[in-house]
């Protein structure tokens, strides 16, 4: 191995505080149902520091009080407010680039129930137009309900000049019973079989993901750590982003990983208990 690869094999704790603290969540705080060891006291610790924190995840499946129910429940009490998902970022997007589009959408129904909440003109497979005209946006997210008929009508509506946006860029998602094909499946099937290549995709690593987390945190970037288990999206998005980048091997990401990465965490943990600096403790007899 070379020596590059031994440097980045070693475990790297930070040695100062930040004001503010991004968490992922499965593989970072939780896996599954399960709180990972040191999460609870680290979160509370953080918060006792006037640490500002905000959780983050890729997933547009739940509401953020779905998400933050969890994590309350887990042990880390939790508020709407401080999740950010892939589905803010989306809102985000489209409110900056595509206000007072007619969006088809392939999702699930909380992605049209939150776009209709935000104002814009929702169009479902029943109700769009079989030719695919009168859509400006199409809008895939993940979808455990996509099917031939969805595909049809993304195929048509891009075919007649919509334009393609996507939540995030995940090929799977591990669950407890086994990975499940995520959003990026469904992209593909679109973008291959029109030719078309999405203009966003907005969830981790994007800038607009990162935009809506430091919106949510109202802090400098530089003054920001991002703690995750992905190299591919929590760390590149945190380096891209200007952010400091700690990984943690509780989840995805084994440490063989990073031999030869192009992405390298400024830290590397072996859990999320790790984040804070140690404490010095006084020497000398007592």
């Amino acid at each position: 191995m070379s020596a590059t690869g031994r440097a980045n094999r070693q475990l790297r704790r930070p040695t100062r505080r930040f004001s503010g603290y991004v968490f992922d969540l499965d593989g970072t705080l939780y896996l599954g149902e399960h709180l990972l060891p040191g999460a609870a006291e680290t979160v509370a610790a953080i918060r006792a520091g006037d640490a500002r924190v905000v959780f983050l995840t890729n997933k547009p499946l739940e509401t953020n009080g779905a998400y933050a129910a969890k994590l309350t429940s887990l042990g880390i009490p939790a508020t709407a407010e401080e999740i950010v998902s892939s589905t803010d970022a989306l809102r985000r997007y489209l409110h900056r680039h595509a206000a007072g589009a007619r969006i088809l959408t392939i999702s699930e129904p909380l992605v049209e129930q939150t776009l209709r909440e935000d104002g814009f003109t929702v169009l479902t497979v029943r109700d769009a137009d079989p030719s695919g005209a009168g859509v400006d946006v199409v809008v895939v997210s993940w979808d455990r309900g996509f099917d031939y008929a969805k595909l049809v009508a993304a195929f048509r509506a891009v075919r007649a000049g919509a334009r393609l946006v996507a939540t995030n860029p995940d090929p799977y998602c591990p669950t407890p019973d086994g990975d499940l094909p995520d959003c990026a499946a469904m992209l593909a099937a679109i973008e291959v079989s029109t030719g078309v290549t999405a203009e966003a995709i907005v969830g981790k690593p994007s800038a607009h993901m990162a935009g809506a987390l430091l919106d949510r945190l109202a802090l400098a970037a530089d003054d920001t750590i991002l703690v995750g288990d992905r190299l591919s999206t929590d760390v590149r998005m945190a380096q891209a982003a200007g952010m400091a980048s700690a990984l943690v091997l509780s989840g995805a990401t084994r440490l063989e990983a990073l031999d030869g990465a192009s992405v390298i965490p400024d830290y590397v943990l072996e859990g999320v208990g790790e984040v804070l600096p140690m404490v010095s403790r006084p020497t000398g007899n007592a």
